[in-house]
């Protein structure tokens, strides 16, 4: 039995020490302390201590290819469409000088929808990144273990039976937590690397979609088809008032995520070494689920059941990032550039007609899919 640490508890050991010591000790040693291989050590300039933190060159160097990416095909959705902008043209609209035609379409159309795409896809993203690190399992995300299924179902009830032309993020996300205690009661739990969990969502999600699609077809057809394009997952159908609260959420859902980093990362290992090190386990999944039902359901509640990026997003900030941590704020990232780009894809392929991101993140997804089932699992969640 191999008993020597990982590189990822070896950098944690490394950086406690670095940060907690005690100021003698550190002060001591300051001179001779280097950061472990792929780090860099930042002093930071408190008034009478040693404290560093340790920086990973390549979480850092993958987290800013993708916030410039995400930058760049930005511009491009807010260029490119019926009407086509320069660059120039875009960033004078945005700082109020364009025509009237032109802030219409940059201002009122484009740039609201970008933001929705951005806020809905880091959503998913990380949703699905915490997830996955609880069942330690690439499959386990909110859209296959049918928390997205549940918040459809629901809001679809209450466009069906109230009348309204949105989805309240409310009813939304009772949806997704009565999905999750449902999988969770029926797999016993998260804390096995089995599938129970993920065939228990996946029957969850079964008969949450079954019951969506009874109740779109008990409507008459104009309120079914007013309903199918945010069923299937559309930026077209974005409310002001839940990209706002989803964009609340996000911030405050990074924030804590971030706080269980450390935890997070031990995690992946076991719950016998998890505890080992001081972790409290039951607390840690307590929380970064909650996280990931809440994320799930808001951003259902603006764009629909978006499926896939909740996949696709954590698995291309695993392979650009550092396999030392779990890429939390990288997924985010990742996710609102796969949403973006399919989102664009989706206006232009096809032009004049939309095809839904829904549709678009499917057709990527799926050979995505079978990619990660084919694939030998090099890296774990």
């Amino acid at each position: 039995m191999n008993t020597s640490p990982s590189p990822s508890l070896v950098a944690l050991n490394d950086l406690s020490g670095a940060s907690a010591g005690s100021p003698g000790d550190t002060r001591h040693h300051a001179p001779t302390i280097r950061p472990p291989a792929g780090y860099w050590r930042l002093a930071l300039p408190v008034v009478g201590s040693d404290a560093a933190i340790l920086i990973d060159r390549r979480a850092l160097a993958a987290n800013l290819g993708l916030a410039l990416a995400l930058l760049a095909l930005g511009g491009l959705s807010l260029c490119l469409g019926s009407v086509t902008l320069s660059p120039l043209e875009a960033a004078r609209t945005l700082l109020g000088q364009g025509g009237a035609m032109d802030k219409l379409l940059v201002r009122e159309l484009r740039l609201p929808r970008l933001a929705a795409g951005i806020a809905t896809g880091a959503a998913f993203a990380l949703s699905g990144c915490l997830m996955q690190t609880l069942a330690r399992n690439r499959l386990a995300t909110p859209g296959i273990i049918g928390i997205d299924n549940g918040a459809t179902a629901f809001a679809v009830a209450s466009v069906v039976g109230l009348g309204t032309s949105l989805a309240p993020p409310a009813l939304a996300l009772v949806g997704a937590a009565t999905a999750t205690a449902l999988t969770f009661g029926l797999a016993g739990g998260i804390g096995t690397r089995g599938y129970r969990f993920i065939v228990a969502g996946i029957g969850v999600g079964a008969v949450f979609g079954a019951l969506t699609q009874l109740m779109l077809a008990r409507v008459d057809i104009d309120t079914a088809n007013a309903t199918y394009p945010w069923t299937v997952g559309s930026l077209n159908a974005r409310d002001p008032d839940s990209l706002w609260v989803l964009g609340a959420a996000l911030a405050i859902g990074l924030l804590m995520a971030r706080r269980l980093s450390r935890a997070l990362n031990v995690l992946r290992f076991s719950d016998g070494v998890a505890a080992g090190l001081g972790i409290r386990v039951r607390r840690c999944r307590r929380w970064a689920l909650m996280i990931s039902v809440a994320l799930t359901a808001l951003a259902v509640a603006v764009a629909g059941p978006v499926g896939m990026v909740a996949l696709i997003g954590p698995e291309l900030a695993r392979h650009v990032s550092s396999p030392r941590g779990v890429p939390l704020l990288g997924s985010a990232l990742a996710g609102a550039l796969v949403m973006v780009s399919a989102d664009l894809a989706g206006r232009l392929m096809l032009a004049p007609l939309e095809v839904p991101v829904g549709i678009v993140t499917a057709v990527i997804g799926g050979p995505v899919l079978l990619w990660i089932l084919l694939r030998p699992n090099r890296r774990t969640p």
